[in-house]
């Protein structure tokens, strides 16, 4: 028992030290001319629907609205929904149209996107893969989020179990799902690669050639990692934690 333990315990150590380690540097190799290209192909081969989003310009957005308040994370048409697409011709077009683009992909349709504090985000993986769940796409943000491409649910009967979070939504106030963000129908996330103001990136940890799982598989696993890092950041900012 102590010995599996111990293997576990190397192998949860070495998966979040890897994590730790990766560096923004490789997006930018990886992501030159046939590098970008390819990998946005393979997100779309994988059936998450694609969209042109903005990208940094220095510290600040390609967008013209001053003082952006999502610089670089956004779509750049308000058609994001309709024109979000998988069809290779079209990204192909994107993709070499504008070079400096972000992508975006819509949540909802295929896939949702639960979204986490990166810290949150690699101890649930450590936990996820030491138990033999089956995880799928995850990427890191450089803002420190981590991010695990689901199954969509579709549209459930109980919409109080459900709402669309945007970029700049933090249902992080909502005691049931402290620091987690539910990105589902009429949403979006940033796919990788892309770059945000200041170097930083955003990069997949795990491909899109891994299998979209249910979301429900996941979520236990998620919130208590989020409920747990939430109450540890309470408890150095000396705040008040409801356990």
């Amino acid at each position: 028992m102590s010995a599996d333990f111990g293997r576990r315990t190397s192998v949860q150590g070495r998966i979040s030290q890897w994590l730790r380690g990766r560096r923004p540097a490789r997006l930018k190799e990886d992501a030159g001319d046939g590098g970008r290209e390819a990998m946005l192909l393979a997100a779309a081969a994988a059936g998450l629907p694609l969209a042109p989003a903005a990208h940094p310009v220095g510290y600040r957005c390609s967008c013209d609205r001053v003082g952006c308040p999502t610089p670089a994370r956004h779509p750049v048409s308000f058609a994001w929904q309709t024109q979000s697409t998988t069809d290779r011709g079209q990204v192909e077009r994107w993709a070499r149209h504008q070079p400096q683009a972000n992508f975006i992909t819509a949540t909802g349709m295929v896939h949702d996107v639960l979204d986490v504090p990166r810290e949150a985000g690699e101890k649930a993986l450590d936990r996820l893969l030491a138990s033999g769940v089956e995880v799928g796409p995850v990427a890191t943000t450089g803002d420190g989020r981590m991010l695990f491409f689901t199954l969509t649910r579709g549209t459930p009967e109980d919409e109080d179990e459900w709402w669309p979070c945007e970029l700049d939504c933090h249902p992080e106030t909502m005691d049931e799902h402290p620091g987690l963000r539910w990105h589902c129908r009429g949403s979006y996330v940033l796919v990788p690669p892309a770059q945000l103001p200041g170097e930083l990136t955003v990069e997949w940890v795990r491909g899109p050639e891994h299998a979209l799982p249910d979301p429900l598989s996941l979520l236990e696993v998620l919130t208590d990692a989020c409920a747990r890092y939430a109450g540890e950041e309470s408890e150095l900012a000396g705040w008040p934690h409801r356990g």
